[in-house]
């Protein structure tokens, strides 16, 4: 399988990126063999003519739940009743198995080649990884982590996460995850807004300490990351203390808790879609409390200040969606791209550079993929315009190739609902 894109404007996804135009991109066995003014001298290959649309890095979601589509009524539908019903036989698992691939894909489609997920419903995120790396499924590369580990009343207890009371429960369900080899492991150490309790506190420190270090140590032990739910102060405090990784989501840091982070090597996860709809929309559209509301708020506002905060002090940030939660489907990660423009500052070649480059050094795989470069892999992104001028140009690929094999004008099935009401903010 060897071909050539040309007249590609190529964006390398480096953080100083600029144009490439009139550029040939040579493609050998899913790998970038060259990049050259020209395909000349690339010999008698299979020619495809970009017609000057931009050629760049397809993008990566840290952030990822399968199992659930982001739209707002199916997402109330989830509870630990309809799981456990879900996940008892091997007729109803092959209907979780076949949705969450279905959703897997979409990713894509929409143009993003990497996914990490965060949280799942028991060996199916690491089912699907395998059945594509062994080419049985057409999908994303996935790092996944599969179930995580939580507490009683913890976030996602007994849904997308174990319930662990003691550190021996800590260390026997990281092995249990373990077992079936995921790339990383999750753990929920505070509450999060759709289950907070009070007014003013939708990041309650659920997982103690101890918890969250015995957790950390194992998972460690067994050479693995651990990315950690955290929405509050106390949470990121906690996390930082103790082990965790990556911090997903965020909260307000202190000059300690930066400290803390350079100390660690620990990065955020900046996920502003999930906040979005709480934070802006009317309570009649998201149907939420007041409190959900008020709640929404402070979380936003903590991830924002946590990723200002962070970049300010050279920590690195990374992004992902958040994907299922209410408005939050499996086709919009280039929104997430829009938020951290709009609400951290940043320029949108540094929000494009994040989505892949430094997306791909947070996951680890910046040899493989994360930017164009020869020798990396072929996971592209091809559009009609330039998300330097416009990062709404990758709401609409042209092309996205995965591995070095190209899907032509791809399609996805999108909520007209969501879609409208989430374009009100643009």
């Amino acid at each position: 399988m060897k071909y050539a894109f040309v007249n590609a404007v190529v964006l390398d996804g480096s953080e100083n990126m600029q144009p490439m135009p009139n550029t040939a991109v040579l493609v050998e066995d899913g790998v970038i063999k060259a990049i050259s003014p020209s395909a000349d001298s690339f010999g008698d290959v299979k020619i495809i003519d970009l017609e000057g649309r931009y050629l760049m890095p397809g993008l990566i979601n840290l952030h990822v739940h399968l199992p659930g589509s982001g739209m707002p009524s199916y997402t109330k539908k989830q509870n630990a009743k309809t799981v456990n019903f879900l996940m008892s036989n091997i007729v109803t698992r092959s209907v979780v198995y076949s949705l969450c691939y279905k959703f897997a894909r979409t990713q894509l489609l929409s143009g993003v080649t990497t996914i990490r997920t965060v949280g799942g419903l028991g060996n199916i995120d690491s089912s699907i990884r395998n059945d594509i790396n062994k080419g049985k499924r057409v999908g994303p590369r996935m790092l996944v982590s599969d179930m995580a580990v939580s507490v009683p009343e913890g976030h996602m207890a007994g849904l997308l996460a174990y319930e662990a009371k003691t550190e021996d429960d800590c260390i026997k369900y990281v092995r249990k995850i373990a077992e079936n080899k995921p790339d990383l492991i999750k753990i929920m150490i505070t509450g999060g807004v759709l289950d907070a309790k009070v007014k003013g506190e939708p990041g309650v420190l659920k997982m103690p300490p101890e918890l969250i270090r015995a957790c950390c140590d194992e998972a460690h032990r067994l050479g693995y990351k651990v990315a950690a739910h955290i929405e509050s102060p106390a949470g990121l405090r906690a996390a930082l203390e103790n082990g965790v990784d990556t911090v997903e989501h965020g909260a307000d840091p202190d000059e300690d808790m930066i400290r803390l982070f350079r100390e660690t090597g620990a990065v955020q996860v900046c996920t502003i879609s999930p906040a979005i709809p709480g934070a802006y929309f009317p309570t009649e559209v998201t149907h939420m409390s007041e409190m959900g509301k008020f709640n929404s708020n402070i979380v936003m506002e903590g991830m924002i200040a946590c990723a200002k905060k962070a970049l300010a002090n050279g920590i690195t940030v990374g992004l992902g969606t958040d994907t299922a939660c209410p408005f939050v489907t499996h086709y919009d990660m280039w929104r997430e791209l829009v938020y951290f423009k709009k609400f951290v500052g940043v320029s949108n070649a540094f929000a494009l550079h994040t989505a892949t480059q430094v997306n791909a050094k947070i996951a680890g795989i910046e040899a493989e993929t994360g930017s164009v470069e020869v020798g990396k892999s072929a996971d592209l992104l091809i559009t009609d315009a330039s998300p330097l001028d416009d990062l709404t140009a990758l709401r609409t690929p042209y092309m996205v190739v995965m591995k070095g094999k190209t899907i032509k004008q791809p399609k996805v099935k999108k909520f007209d609902y969501v879609e409208t009401e989430l374009d009100k903010l643009l």
